[in-house]
């Protein structure tokens, strides 16, 4: 097979086929996540990104080339989450660039894009560093450049590409210790991988479902469905993983397709050599069940009732669409002010404390799950005020903010880089209304730095980092750079990280316990450290953050 050309209608497929690809392997990248935490988020962060976007292109009718690059641009843009879903647009960004002035593409043309996305990823992060999925994304606009040169042929051209992508992915534990010490590879450069991958199959006449779910709703606009329990044929939502006994063939690939069409439909069946991931609508879990056991075993089982799934929408849908109307209601009617401030929090007891500390908006996310560029918009819409400071709270949501104060217009958007809840409260309790804007950004960036703060939570996987050997659900004490302590007793997990981070100058011990820590262990731990460091001012709030027992900052 050989194809010299991609017109909009070729690229949009593939560009659904890469959205696809990589939203089935995001809990697979997920745990390359370099700490092994919880909460380890780049596939979800990067697959909400360009889902974002393919939804915007799933809307268009029989696009041109320029409307296809818009949508694919701005959907990713507004729709980019943390540090690797905003690198990701910025790739698209820089691609769309170039391909928007073309009806159809050449390998040529596709070289520019590549060269023209890495140059506007790069640009996009203050300090790039080697080894992630900016190297990954150089290496593919690379190869492309020297093959344009080469062949004409696109199949061919990808696969290289492809295959150059994935030896470049292969070295970057050579390029980042931690990733070394840690055993993996990077998990953004995996990502976009995926995409490549996605878009290759996509291109060579690979069967793919290109439906995207919730195509035709706007971002952020609520709507109730008018669908009704009748139009849903197939009652259960089935979804699962495979883990292969043996690579599928082909043949054994079509039969199983073919079984789970007489059964059901909305099917999305994605292989390669180790896994498949399943999705099928069914009135009998049970038959897709049985006859994925024929191929391996199965993890990841999820079923839905979508009848009761769509009476709770119909509710759901109300509530969220009465409660956007009451925002818009309140934020009209909230009179103009010089100063407002937007805070990313987590958890009822962190989101009272920044009420309590004059947080206009507060964005629910942060580690768990961190809020898009549509988000900080959405915020900065809300809040009636001439110059509004933005708290993301966590170094993976900086360059999502500060996106989306790129795109304001009509208000002057300030983005304090703090990286931690502490850093965001300190902040706050240093704002000085009689200065001017940029005295107290100056004042508050300073004093953020003077901020240490340490998280305790479990570990999820075996590893090492830093010389520390990590085993599954041992407790870690993580701290703004490294990992500093580690143990199967939370207790002096905790005491052995605060003993870390508390020096000659320390003065303040704040404790935030979370929603699986009660408060009177808090208070006994407070107790303990205060009679350690009789120095030291010790304090205790309820933070209520899920997935952490104690986030605990010294100052």
């Amino acid at each position: 097979m050989e194809i010299t050309t991609i017109n909009a209608e070729n690229l949009a497929k593939m560009f659904l086929a890469g959205a696809k690809n990589l939203d089935a392997k995001k809990e697979w990248i997920n745990e390359l996540n370099v700490f092994p935490v919880p909460d380890g988020d780049t596939g979800t962060n990067m697959s909400m990104t360009i889902m974002s976007a393919a939804k915007e292109v799933s809307a268009l009718d029989n696009p041109g080339m320029k409307e296809l690059a818009k949508a694919i641009s701005s959907g990713s843009l507004r729709g980019a989450r943390g540090n690797s879903g905003v690198i990701l647009s910025q790739l698209f960004r820089g691609f769309c660039k170039v391909i928007g002035e073309y009806q159809e593409l050449n390998a040529a043309i596709i070289s520019d894009a590549f060269q023209k996305a890495v140059e506007t990823a790069y640009k996009a992060v203050m300090k790039p560093k080697e080894g992630t999925i900016l190297t990954v994304a150089k290496g593919a606009a690379n190869r492309a450049l020297e093959l344009s040169e080469e062949t004409e042929d696109l199949v061919f051209f990808l696969d290289e590409i492809i295959r150059h992508a994935d030896f470049v992915l292969s070295q970057t534990p050579e390029m980042l210790p931690v990733l070394k010490q840690a055993g993996v590879v990077d998990s953004g450069g995996q990502g976009l991988l995926q995409v490549l991958k996605g878009a290759y199959d996509a291109l060579t006449g690979k069967e793919i479902d290109y439906e995207i779910e919730g195509a035709a709703e706007k971002t952020g606009v609520v709507k109730i469905s008018a669908r009704t329990e009748e139009e849903i044929k197939f009652g259960y939502c089935t979804e699962f993983i495979i883990v292969l006994n043996s690579p599928l063939s082909d043949r054994d690939e079509a039969a199983y397709k073919a079984y789970l069409e007489s059964i059901g439909d909305s099917i999305v069946v994605v292989a390669d050599d180790e896994i498949v991931k399943t999705h099928v609508h069914t009135n009998d879990p049970g038959l897709a069940i049985q006859k994925a056991l024929t191929h391996g075993s199965l993890s990841r089982i999820k079923i839905d009732n979508m009848r009761e799934e769509h009476q709770e929408k119909l509710i759901k849908d109300a509530e969220k669409l009465a409660e956007q109307q009451k925002k818009e209601e309140a934020g009209n009617a909230m009179p103009r002010k010089d100063c407002g401030f937007i805070s990313v929090s987590i958890g009822a007891g962190m989101n009272e404390i920044f009420k309590g500390l004059g947080v206009d908006y507060i964005i629910e996310g942060g580690q768990t799950m961190n809020p898009s560029t549509e988000d900080m918009l959405e915020a900065i819409e809300h809040v009636n005020a001439d110059t509004i400071f933005i708290l993301p709270n966590n170094k993976n949501i900086i360059m999502a903010a500060d996106q989306a104060a790129s795109l304001v217009e009509d208000k002057k958007i300030i983005v304090l880089p703090t990286k931690t809840i502490p850093q965001g409260i300190t902040a706050l309790v240093n704002y000085i209304p009689d200065r001017s804007a940029e005295e107290n950004r100056d004042a508050m960036g300073e004093e953020i730095r003077h901020v240490k703060t340490g998280q305790v939570t479990y570990a999820v996987r075996d590893t090492e980092i830093d010389g520390k050997t990590i085993r599954e659900n041992d407790f870690m004490g993580i701290g703004d750079k490294t990992i500093l302590s580690v143990g199967q007793d939370m207790r002096e997990v905790t005491l052995a990280m605060v003993s870390e981070m508390v020096d000659g100058e320390s003065a303040i011990v704040s404790i935030y316990y979370g929603c699986e820590t009660t408060e009177e262990s808090a208070v006994s731990l407070a107790a303990e450290i205060g009679e350690k460091y009789p120095e030291v001012e010790v304090e205790v709030s309820d933070g209520g953050q899920p997935i952490y027992y104690y986030v605990i900052s010294v100052e």
